[in-house]
């Protein structure tokens, strides 16, 4: 647990000396985020080392409530800094924008995709209002009730086609998402007889609202600025992560017009110890699809039978930007993995 303390926990005051001071101090921060923590992937030995995963690991529960809340702060700060006085100014304010939107996607995002898969109601919840403060309430329906029924097929508007360039499926996604995720929460309501005001798409768009009246209440039109870039930039690495951890990767279909069973090679995997501590072992995807409800101290993670990303997912995500140098990369190595699929 040390490791994912000290990886998600230290940036936070750094971002925060980011906030006030910018410019050169927050490059730097930015650096930290990305750069140096890529250095550290290459440098420090892969994790291939498994945890008991029956263990309740309560320390990594209390550690993702206590990373919720952070967000919620840091969004504050962000924007009542960023877009208001007594922080950085001007030009300054672009280089903590990008560490804050760095931060909520590879940390805060990662820490409420925990969240909603945990047993507790009050978890949940947490994560919920998480993603609605970056203006991707939606997620925390989709995520489960869309992309985990139907991960790795072209049902799922998540699942990335093989040849398919992140610039094309992140509009799918996206609206795809937010569609079928609303769809299916309808008819959950209508099929349980609960009337449509308790919709969970209601409280998304109210929720979303909401924070961006609290961005001008704290900053003006700035502030609503600052939140919408962050936010953006955090939805952008939300759907990078997503395309990466699914490429050219599918299900087929049994006899009886079923699904097969979500395995272990229907996801792209990453032993880097650096970033897999700072995204909570996001990147052991392949665990987390067969054992949803397991917490992320216990994902489990093999060479043998999960495929893996030649990079970090952070770096990989960045390669994906590419698709001619993203095609390169990853098109060889799906065709190791074709026969089993």
């Amino acid at each position: 647990m040390f490791g994912f303390l000290i990886a998600t926990l230290v940036p936070i005051p750094l971002l925060i000396l980011a906030t006030a001071q910018g410019g050169a101090v927050a490059w730097g921060v930015l650096a930290y985020l990305t750069i140096f923590t890529a250095l550290l992937d290459h440098i420090i030995p892969r994790n291939w080392r498994n945890l008991d995963a029956a263990r309740e690991f309560r320390t990594g529960h209390g550690l993702s409530i206590a990373l919720g809340v952070a967000h919620l702060f840091l969004l504050v700060i962000a924007v009542r800094y960023l877009g208001g006085p007594g922080g950085a100014e001007g030009w300054d304010v672009l280089p903590a924008i990008l560490a804050f939107g760095i931060y909520f996607g590879q940390v805060s995002h990662p820490n409420a995709h925990e969240l909603i898969h945990r047993s507790g109601k009050e978890a949940v919840q947490l994560g919920k209002i998480v993603y609605t403060s970056m203006l991707f309430g939606h997620h925390a329906s989709s995520h489960p009730k869309v992309h985990h029924v139907y991960v790795a097929t072209p049902y799922d508007p998540n699942s990335a086609l093989l040849d398919e360039s992140f610039y094309r499926f992140f509009l799918r996604a996206w609206v795809g998402s937010f569609r079928e995720g609303m769809r299916i929460e309808t008819h959950d309501l209508r099929r349980a007889g609960r009337p449509i005001t308790s919709h969970p798409y209601i409280t998304y768009v109210l929720g979303a609202i909401a924070f961006l009246l609290l961005a001008w209440l704290l900053a003006g039109p700035e502030g609503v600025g600052v939140l919408l870039a962050v936010s953006g930039f955090a939805q952008l690495q939300i759907l990078l992560s997503d395309y990466v951890q699914h490429y050219g990767l599918e299900r087929g279909e049994r006899p009886d017009g079923k699904l097969e069973p979500v395995r272990a090679v229907h996801s792209w995997n990453s032993p880097h110890s650096v970033t897999s501590a700072m995204m909570l072992n996001a990147s052991r995807h392949s665990d987390h699809h067969m054992h949803p409800g397991r917490i992320y101290p216990g994902l489990q993670i093999d060479a043998d039978t999960m495929p893996m990303l030649p990079r970090s997912l952070p770096v990989m995500a960045v390669i994906a930007l590419v698709p001619p140098w993203w095609r390169k990369k990853m098109n060889p190595r799906i065709l190791k993995w074709q026969s089993q699929l």
